[in-house]
């Protein structure tokens, strides 16, 4: 049974990142810069184990380039990738 203040909603933190004029960011760079995983190692776990999904497919290049108009899912966040 449900108790009283408990949802049933997923939390999903809608972010975005700006290229700022470069062409593409790797997607384990991305993870670490933006701090969902701890390190570069811990980036590449992360997309090994099949925690993070590009444009809604998992991804498994973990130096896949994110290009304007990407959206990365991980971890309760949903990244959009700007020019």
């Amino acid at each position: 049974m449900k108790k009283r203040g408990q949802s049933n909603l997923n939390l999903i933190i809608k972010m975005k990142f700006n290229l700022n004029g470069a062409e593409y960011i790797e997607l384990i760079k991305l993870l670490k810069l933006l701090r969902i995983a701890e390190s570069g190692g811990h980036a590449k776990i992360m997309v090994e184990d099949g925690e993070v999904k590009l444009n809604g497919q998992v991804e498994s290049r973990k130096r896949a380039k994110l290009r304007v108009g990407d959206v990365v899912e991980t971890v309760g966040k949903k990244i959009t990738i700007e020019a």
